[in-house]
C-alpha cells in the first residue's frame, strides 16, 4: 500500500510536468503562429540545444533520489570542454583519446565525490561544493583564454546532420526541406531511456530509490547503502563527462565562464519533472519534461525578440517555487493518511 502511495505521487507530479510542457508549447504555437514556432525543425532544436543538459540531469536526477544532490556539474562540464579544447588544440591529442580522457575524468571525480559522501558521511553539499571550486580552478589553471576547437574530427563530429523523413516543408525557391537532429540527441536520448530502464527495473535502480526513501530502512533489507551511494556519485561522474563532451559539440570550445549556473539547470528541471529534494521519489522522464520546459521559455523570450533572456531564470524560479510547495503539500497529505 505504502509502495502504491508513492507510486501515484511520483506518477501525479510527472503528469504535471507533462501537461504544462504540452499547455505552454500549444500556447508558443499559438502565440508565435506567424514566426513559424509549430515547424518540426523548432520543437527539435529544443533538444539540439539541451542535449548536454538531458544528461546531466539524469545524472542529477539519480543522485538525488539517494537523498543527495551535486551542484559541481556546471564547473565540471566547463572543466571537460577546457580539457578537450587544451588537449585537441594545444597538446595535439586525437579526438578520440581526448573524449576517452574526459569520460575517466569523469568517473574518477565521481568516485572521489562518493566515497567523501558515502564512506566520510560527509554532506554532499559540502563535498560537491569543493568539487565545484576544484572543477572551476582547475579550468583556469588550464587556460584563463578561450581555446576554439578546430580538430577536424571533433568537428565532423558537431556537423554531423540527421535529417528525419516527415515534418519536412517546401521553401519560397520550392526544395524540400527536412528537419534534422544530431548525433549529440540520439545519445542523450539513449542514455536517457537506459538510465530509465535501470531506474525502474534492475536491482540497482530499485536499491537507489529504497536508500533515498529510508536509509534505515534500506540497511534492515541488507543492503549496502554506502556502496549503493558511491555507484550513484560514479554514474553521475560518467554522465557528467558525457554531457560535458556533448555541451562541448555544441559550443566548440572551452572557457572558464562557461556552463556558469548549469548545475542549477539541472536541478531545477530534476525538481520540476518530479524529483523530490529529499530523495526516495522521481523519474528521468520527467527530468526530460523539465528540460524541455526551459528550453520552451528560452524559446518564448527568442521569438518574442525583445524579452530579456533573464526572464527564463525569473520564470523557472516560479516554477521551482510552485513545484516545491506542491511536493510540500503532497508530503504533508501522504503524512496525513
Amino acid at each position: 500500500m505504502k509502495q502504491k502511495k508513492k507510486l501515484n505521487q511520483t506518477s501525479f507530479l510527472l503528469l504535471i510536468t507533462i501537461v504544462l510542457f504540452f499547455v505552454m508549447y500549444a500556447i508558443g504555437c499559438v502565440i508565435f503562429k506567424e514566426q513559424g514556432f509549430a515547424k518540426t525543425q523548432n520543437f527539435l532544436n529544443l533538444f539540439i540545444s539541451n542535449a548536454g543538459l538531458i544528461v546531466i540531469g539524469v545524472g542529477m536526477t539519480t543522485v538525488m533520489i539517494t537523498g543527495g544532490i551535486d551542484i559541481s556539474v556546471g564547473s565540471f562540464v566547463a572543466m571537460a570542454c577546457m580539457m578537450l579544447a587544451w588537449m585537441m588544440e594545444r597538446a595535439q591529442i586525437g579526438a578520440v583519446p581526448a573524449v576517452l580522457i574526459v569520460l575517466v575524468t569523469g568517473i574518477v571525480f565521481g568516485l572521489v565525490q562518493g566515497f567523501l559522501v558515502a564512506y566520510m558521511d560527509i554532506q554532499p553539499f559540502i563535498v560537491t561544493l569543493a568539487g565545484m571550486f576544484f572543477a572551476r580552478g582547475m579550468t583556469a589553471i588550464i587556460s584563463k583564454d578561450m581555446i576554439s576547437i578546430t580538430n577536424e574530427t571533433f568537428m565532423a563530429w558537431a556537423k554531423a546532420k540527421i535529417y528525419l523523413p516527415f515534418g519536412g516543408y517546401v521553401n519560397r525557391k520550392g526544395v524540400m526541406i527536412y528537419p534534422y537532429i544530431y548525433p549529440t540527441v540520439v545519445i542523450a536520448l539513449i542514455i536517457l531511456i537506459l538510465a530509465f530502464i535501470m531506474l525502474r527495473y534492475t536491482k540497482f535502480g530499485r536499491s537507489i530509490y529504497a536508500v533515498g526513501g529510508n536509509e534505515q530502512s534500506a540497511l534492515m533489507m541488507g543492503l549496502n547503502v554506502r556502496r549503493v551511494k558511491l555507484k550513484a556519485y560514479v554514474l553521475d561522474g560518467f554522465l557528467c563527462g558525457v554531457g560535458g563532451i556533448l555541451f562541448c559539440l555544441n559550443t566548440l570550445g572551452g572557457f572558464v565562464e562557461q556552463a556558469k549556473g548549469f548545475e542549477m539547470d539541472a536541478i531545477a528541471s530534476s525538481v520540476i519533472g518530479g524529483t523530490l529534494l529529499t530523495g526516495g521519489v522521481g523519474n528521468v522522464i520527467g527530468t526530460l519534461f523539465g528540460v524541455l520546459i526551459k528550453a520552451t521559455i528560452e524559446a518564448f523570450i527568442t521569438f518574442q525578440g525583445t524579452l530579456s533572456s533573464w526572464w527564463t531564470r525569473i520564470t523557472i524560479a516560479a516554477l521551482l517555487c510552485f513545484f516545491i510547495v506542491l511536493q510540500s503539500i503532497l508530503a504533508m497529505v501522504k503524512k496525513k493518511n
